[in-house]
Protein backbone atom coordinates (compact mmCIF):
# COMPACT_ATOMS: atom_id res chain seq x y z
CA UNK A 1 0.00 0.00 0.00
CA UNK A 2 1.59 3.41 -0.98
CA UNK A 3 1.68 6.64 0.73
CA UNK A 4 1.15 9.65 -0.74
CA UNK A 5 4.54 11.63 -0.45
CA UNK A 6 4.75 14.72 1.90
CA UNK A 7 4.89 17.78 -0.33
CA UNK A 8 8.35 18.23 -1.55
CA UNK A 9 8.28 21.83 -3.07
CA UNK A 10 10.62 23.65 -5.77
CA UNK A 11 13.51 23.47 -2.91
CA UNK A 12 13.17 19.54 -2.42
CA UNK A 13 16.25 17.23 -2.60
CA UNK A 14 14.75 14.52 -4.49
CA UNK A 15 12.56 11.74 -3.34
CA UNK A 16 13.31 8.82 -0.83
CA UNK A 17 11.02 5.89 -0.73
CA UNK A 18 10.63 4.27 2.52
CA UNK A 19 9.98 0.53 2.51
CA UNK A 20 8.18 -1.07 6.21
CA UNK A 21 8.23 -4.63 5.46
CA UNK A 22 4.89 -6.49 6.91
CA UNK A 23 3.60 -3.68 8.92
CA UNK A 24 0.08 -5.69 9.92
CA UNK A 25 1.60 -8.63 11.35
CA UNK A 26 5.39 -7.40 11.94
CA UNK A 27 4.26 -4.01 14.23
CA UNK A 28 4.88 -4.83 17.83
CA UNK A 29 5.88 -2.08 20.52
CA UNK A 30 5.58 0.56 17.95
CA UNK A 31 8.35 -0.28 15.57
CA UNK A 32 5.97 1.67 12.78
CA UNK A 33 7.18 4.79 14.74
CA UNK A 34 10.67 3.86 12.98
CA UNK A 35 8.90 5.20 9.75
CA UNK A 36 7.21 7.97 11.14
CA UNK A 37 10.67 9.73 12.28
CA UNK A 38 12.16 9.03 9.33
CA UNK A 39 9.14 10.97 7.35
CA UNK A 40 10.23 13.99 9.55
CA UNK A 41 13.85 14.18 9.02
CA UNK A 42 14.13 13.30 5.35
CA UNK A 43 11.35 16.64 5.64
CA UNK A 44 14.15 18.58 7.71
CA UNK A 45 16.71 17.24 5.58
CA UNK A 46 15.21 18.79 2.32
CA UNK A 47 13.82 15.70 0.78
CA UNK A 48 9.87 14.60 -0.13
CA UNK A 49 9.46 11.51 2.02
CA UNK A 50 7.25 8.48 0.84
CA UNK A 51 6.11 5.97 2.78
CA UNK A 52 4.83 2.59 1.49
CA UNK A 53 3.63 -0.52 3.40
CA UNK A 54 4.61 -4.15 2.31
CA UNK A 55 2.37 -6.70 3.55
CA UNK A 56 1.91 -10.46 2.62
CA UNK A 57 0.34 -10.56 -1.08
CA UNK A 58 1.48 -7.15 -1.98
CA UNK A 59 3.37 -6.30 -5.24
CA UNK A 60 7.02 -4.97 -3.92
CA UNK A 61 7.39 -1.39 -4.99
CA UNK A 62 9.95 -0.69 -7.01
CA UNK A 63 12.83 1.99 -6.89
CA UNK A 64 13.23 1.12 -3.09
CA UNK A 65 15.54 3.24 -1.39
CA UNK A 66 15.08 2.82 2.96
CA UNK A 67 13.87 -0.81 3.79
CA UNK A 68 12.37 -0.75 7.37
CA UNK A 69 11.13 -4.68 9.23
CA UNK A 70 9.90 -4.59 12.43
CA UNK A 71 9.29 -7.35 15.03
CA UNK A 72 6.52 -9.80 16.26
CA UNK A 73 5.10 -12.82 17.42
CA UNK A 74 6.17 -16.37 16.26
CA UNK A 75 2.81 -16.53 14.76
CA UNK A 76 3.52 -13.24 13.09
CA UNK A 77 6.86 -14.85 11.75
CA UNK A 78 4.70 -17.83 10.33
CA UNK A 79 2.07 -15.86 8.71
CA UNK A 80 5.29 -13.84 6.37
CA UNK A 81 7.75 -16.41 6.56
CA UNK A 82 6.35 -17.90 2.45
CA UNK A 83 5.93 -14.20 1.53
CA UNK A 84 9.17 -13.43 2.60
CA UNK A 85 11.09 -16.42 0.92
CA UNK A 86 9.41 -15.24 -2.41
CA UNK A 87 10.91 -11.52 -1.67
CA UNK A 88 14.69 -13.14 -1.01
CA UNK A 89 15.88 -12.49 -4.37
CA UNK A 90 15.00 -8.66 -4.33
CA UNK A 91 15.85 -8.21 -0.89
CA UNK A 92 19.07 -9.66 -0.85
CA UNK A 93 20.12 -7.57 -3.92
CA UNK A 94 19.18 -4.79 -2.71
CA UNK A 95 20.86 -5.14 0.59
CA UNK A 96 24.18 -6.59 -1.74
CA UNK A 97 23.81 -3.09 -4.00
CA UNK A 98 23.74 -1.10 -0.43
CA UNK A 99 20.47 0.05 0.24
CA UNK A 100 20.20 0.98 3.66
CA UNK A 101 18.26 -1.10 5.97
CA UNK A 102 16.80 -1.41 9.47
CA UNK A 103 15.19 -4.52 11.02
CA UNK A 104 14.02 -4.92 14.22
CA UNK A 105 13.64 -8.39 16.39
CA UNK A 106 11.62 -10.86 14.60
CA UNK A 107 12.36 -9.09 10.91
CA UNK A 108 16.22 -10.03 12.33
CA UNK A 109 16.21 -13.16 13.30
CA UNK A 110 14.54 -13.82 9.40
CA UNK A 111 17.02 -11.65 7.75
CA UNK A 112 19.36 -14.67 9.27
CA UNK A 113 19.39 -18.46 8.48
CA UNK A 114 17.00 -19.80 10.65
CA UNK A 115 15.16 -19.20 13.65
CA UNK A 116 14.42 -22.41 15.22
CA UNK A 117 11.44 -21.59 18.03
CA UNK A 118 11.31 -23.13 21.26
CA UNK A 119 8.82 -26.00 20.61
CA UNK A 120 10.92 -27.18 18.04
CA UNK A 121 9.83 -26.07 14.50
CA UNK A 122 12.36 -24.12 12.13
CA UNK A 123 11.35 -21.18 10.05
CA UNK A 124 13.93 -20.28 7.73
CA UNK A 125 14.99 -16.85 7.03
CA UNK A 126 16.35 -15.15 3.54
CA UNK A 127 20.20 -15.57 4.38
CA UNK A 128 20.70 -11.82 3.94
CA UNK A 129 22.67 -11.41 7.26
CA UNK A 130 24.87 -14.69 9.03
CA UNK A 131 23.12 -15.05 11.99
CA UNK A 132 21.25 -18.11 13.83
CA UNK A 133 18.87 -17.79 16.22
CA UNK A 134 17.00 -20.38 18.73
CA UNK A 135 13.93 -19.93 20.79
CA UNK A 136 14.71 -20.16 24.69
CA UNK A 137 12.46 -20.51 27.88
CA UNK A 138 14.30 -17.71 28.95
CA UNK A 139 12.96 -14.07 28.14
CA UNK A 140 15.29 -11.45 27.64
CA UNK A 141 13.06 -8.07 28.63
CA UNK A 142 14.04 -4.93 29.61
CA UNK A 143 16.01 -1.16 28.53
CA UNK A 144 18.92 -1.40 27.02
CA UNK A 145 22.40 0.56 26.82
CA UNK A 146 24.28 -0.58 23.81
CA UNK A 147 28.24 1.15 23.28
CA UNK A 148 28.60 1.26 19.28
CA UNK A 149 31.64 3.13 17.43
CA UNK A 150 29.33 4.20 14.82
CA UNK A 151 26.55 5.44 16.60
CA UNK A 152 27.87 6.43 19.66
CA UNK A 153 25.19 5.04 22.83
CA UNK A 154 22.12 3.47 21.39
CA UNK A 155 19.45 3.18 23.91
CA UNK A 156 16.16 1.37 23.64
CA UNK A 157 14.28 -2.04 24.91
CA UNK A 158 14.54 -5.39 24.67
CA UNK A 159 11.48 -8.43 24.36
CA UNK A 160 12.90 -11.06 23.13
CA UNK A 161 12.86 -15.18 23.74
CA UNK A 162 14.80 -15.91 20.46
CA UNK A 163 18.64 -15.57 21.21
CA UNK A 164 20.96 -14.69 18.02
CA UNK A 165 24.43 -15.77 17.39
CA UNK A 166 26.54 -13.90 14.93
CA UNK A 167 28.55 -15.61 12.05
CA UNK A 168 32.28 -14.37 11.02
CA UNK A 169 29.85 -12.79 8.11
CA UNK A 170 28.33 -10.08 10.29
CA UNK A 171 29.77 -7.80 13.21
CA UNK A 172 27.73 -6.67 16.03
CA UNK A 173 26.43 -3.14 16.26
CA UNK A 174 27.54 -2.48 19.69
CA UNK A 175 28.55 -3.97 23.10
CA UNK A 176 25.90 -4.00 25.96
CA UNK A 177 26.30 -1.74 29.08
CA UNK A 178 23.01 -2.11 30.48
CA UNK A 179 20.43 -5.07 29.68
CA UNK A 180 21.04 -8.60 27.37
CA UNK A 181 21.44 -7.89 23.70
CA UNK A 182 21.46 -10.91 21.25
CA UNK A 183 21.89 -13.29 23.83
CA UNK A 184 22.71 -13.95 27.24
CA UNK A 185 26.40 -15.15 26.79
CA UNK A 186 28.26 -12.60 24.73
CA UNK A 187 27.07 -9.06 25.49
CA UNK A 188 26.58 -8.11 22.02
CA UNK A 189 23.46 -6.44 20.44
CA UNK A 190 22.80 -6.27 17.28
CA UNK A 191 24.40 -7.03 13.81
CA UNK A 192 25.54 -5.10 10.95
CA UNK A 193 26.08 -6.05 7.31
CA UNK A 194 27.18 -3.58 4.91
CA UNK A 195 24.34 -0.84 5.04
CA UNK A 196 22.12 -3.17 6.80
CA UNK A 197 21.17 -2.36 10.66
CA UNK A 198 19.75 -5.26 12.47
CA UNK A 199 18.81 -4.89 16.35
CA UNK A 200 16.12 -6.47 19.12
CA UNK A 201 15.64 -3.04 20.32
CA UNK A 202 12.29 -2.03 20.02
CA UNK A 203 10.80 1.56 21.40
CA UNK A 204 10.29 2.49 18.83
CA UNK A 205 14.01 2.65 17.82
CA UNK A 206 14.54 5.68 15.78
CA UNK A 207 13.11 8.65 17.94
CA UNK A 208 15.53 8.37 20.65
CA UNK A 209 18.50 7.21 17.88
CA UNK A 210 18.80 10.08 15.75
CA UNK A 211 22.32 9.01 14.54
CA UNK A 212 20.86 6.17 13.27
CA UNK A 213 18.23 7.49 11.38
CA UNK A 214 20.69 10.20 9.58
CA UNK A 215 22.65 7.25 8.56
CA UNK A 216 19.81 5.40 6.92
CA UNK A 217 18.90 9.09 5.14
CA UNK A 218 21.86 10.04 4.40
CA UNK A 219 23.00 6.40 2.60
CA UNK A 220 19.67 5.79 1.18
CA UNK A 221 20.52 10.15 -0.34
CA UNK A 222 24.37 9.30 -1.79
CA UNK A 223 23.24 5.89 -3.33
CA UNK A 224 20.30 7.51 -5.26
CA UNK A 225 21.60 10.83 -5.35
CA UNK A 226 24.84 10.80 -5.14
CA UNK A 227 25.77 13.43 -2.46
CA UNK A 228 23.73 14.36 0.68
CA UNK A 229 24.10 17.92 2.30
CA UNK A 230 22.15 17.90 5.68
CA UNK A 231 19.67 20.12 7.01
CA UNK A 232 19.01 21.24 10.02
CA UNK A 233 16.60 18.42 12.36
CA UNK A 234 15.06 19.98 15.55
CA UNK A 235 16.22 17.37 18.19
CA UNK A 236 14.71 19.10 20.95
CA UNK A 237 12.82 16.15 22.06
CA UNK A 238 15.12 12.85 20.76
CA UNK A 239 17.03 14.78 23.18
CA UNK A 240 14.63 14.88 26.21
CA UNK A 241 13.69 10.86 25.38
CA UNK A 242 17.12 9.95 25.54
CA UNK A 243 17.51 11.42 28.80
CA UNK A 244 14.88 10.13 30.06
CA UNK A 245 16.09 6.47 28.34
CA UNK A 246 18.93 7.07 30.03
CA UNK A 247 17.57 6.99 33.48
CA UNK A 248 15.71 4.10 33.48
CA UNK A 249 16.47 0.94 35.34
CA UNK A 250 17.00 -2.18 33.43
Amino acid sequence: MSAEPTAGGPDSKGTIRVVQLYPRDMNIYGDWGNALVLRQRLTWHGYTPELLEYNVGDEFPEGVDIILGGGGQDSGQLVIQDDLQSRAGVLTDLAEDGAPMLVICGLYQLFGRFFKTRTGPVIPGIGILDVETHGTDERLIGNVKVTTDEFGEVLGYENHSGQTTLGSGVRPLGTVAKGTGNNSNDGHEGARYRNVVASYLHGSLLPKNPAIADFLIRTAAERKYGTFVPGTPDDRYSVLAREHAARRPR
